[in-house]
């Protein structure tokens, strides 16, 4: 597997949870000042991904995640935006704001993925740097 496009290598890479989410934000940033706020979610999401590759970063996209329940696994539970380095997860919205269910969801998908770590992020706003929301899970 390839570590451009939409997957990890098949080991991922060493960056941790932290540097990731440092990258993240720079990457964050720069694609808010070009492109500024109020377009799709789905924009974003393939700039940023343009932008991970770039870096030759790891990362999947629109990532499908079973969940277990009363041990059956069900074949979807729930897709990710975007996964990086199989480590942090990416919610990507661009809505008027951020409500208590978009971080209760992030927490949901860090504890059903056992990640530690994921960044909320809102480009609807005026500086994206208000828009972004660390979600840690025992990190």
């Amino acid at each position: 597997m390839s570590r451009r496009g939409t997957e990890f290598a098949e080991s991922p890479g060493t960056l941790r949870e932290n540097v990731i989410s440092g990258i993240l934000i720079d990457i964050f940033i720069n694609v808010h000042k070009q492109l500024g706020p109020g377009l799709l979610e789905s924009v974003y999401e393939e700039v940023i991904c343009f932008e991970l590759a770039k870096r030759d970063i790891g990362f999947r996209r629109q990532q499908g995640i079973k969940v277990t329940y009363e041990n059956v696994e069900m074949e979807l539970g729930f897709r990710a935006d975007i996964i990086v380095e199989d480590k942090v997860i990416i919610e990507i919205k661009s809505v008027e704001g951020l409500a208590p269910v978009h971080h209760k969801q992030l927490q949901t998908y860090l504890k059903l993925t056992d990640k530690k770590l994921g960044l909320l992020v809102n480009f609807n706003v005026n500086l994206v740097k208000d828009g972004i929301v660390r979600i840690a899970n025992n990190l």
